[in-house]
């Protein structure tokens, strides 16, 4: 294996996120606003309250409140969220097709340092372990390192949440270790695994989200024929 780069003289800052349309195959990111997404999204996770369990809100009792709270998350100078809009599946209606079914973060973002990290996502019942769910991280990564300029992409989770852990691996992300008594989250403490992924693995992994999101990589019944594997 070479030796990293630590010469960096030609390398400049990274640039803000900004709130652009990133578009898939199999869904679409748009930067989220309450009014345009809200009811869309508080449909898709209205009765399933477990999709924010190891978030640090919710779940919401009713539909104001979450709209407030898509709000606040709309106008978060410190972090750029992304509505996340599936693209018609076997699991959907023509009429859900097109609509918000979560969203998702960039966010502790430290563009001098060329650092960021994906967090606080939300995918409802409907866009979990879809083709649509692993676009998204693609299509944000891709963003982040290609067209922004950032050396360090970074997955963050409860070290208990054994799903998320699993995911980042999946990902291609590098398990770097478990910050204790991280944070406190709805009261209580939090153990946080920490995951990364370098400008430098970039083209391997994109070459393997490329492969596995590639239509022929499907069966008629939208099963996958190869994992994916970075």
């Amino acid at each position: 294996m070479s030796e990293p780069t630590l010469n960096l003289e030609d390398w400049k800052p990274a640039r803000l996120p900004q709130p652009v349309v990133l578009d898939g195959q199999w869904v679409r990111l748009e930067p989220l606003t309450a009014a345009h997404h809200g009811q869309a999204i508080w449909s898709a996770v209205n009765g399933h309250d477990s999709v924010w369990a190891w978030l640090g809100d919710g779940p919401y009792a009713c539909e104001k409140d979450c709209l407030q709270a898509l709000r606040a998350k709309e106008n978060d100078t410190a972090s750029r969220f992304f509505a996340v809009l599936p693209k018609q599946t076997s699991r959907q209606t023509a009429r859900q097709a097109q609509s918000a079914a979560g969203y998702a973060s960039l966010m502790r973002i430290d563009a001098p340092n060329g650092v960021i990290e994906v967090g606080n996502i939300l995918f409802s019942s409907e866009l979990q372990r879809t083709r649509a769910a692993t676009e998204t991280i693609y299509l944000l990564a891709r963003y982040v390192f290609e067209e922004l300029g950032y050396r360090r992409y970074e997955w963050k989770c409860n070290a208990l949440n054994l799903p998320s852990r699993r995911a980042a691996e999946r990902f291609g992300f590098t398990f770097e270790g478990i910050f204790r008594q991280h944070m406190v989250i709805k009261k209580r403490s939090r153990d946080s695994a920490w995951y990364s992924m370098l400008d430098t693995e970039w083209p391997n992994r994109k070459r393997a989200f490329e492969r596995w999101l590639d239509p022929a990589n499907f069966d008629a019944e939208g099963r996958q024929i190869n994992r994916l594997t970075t």
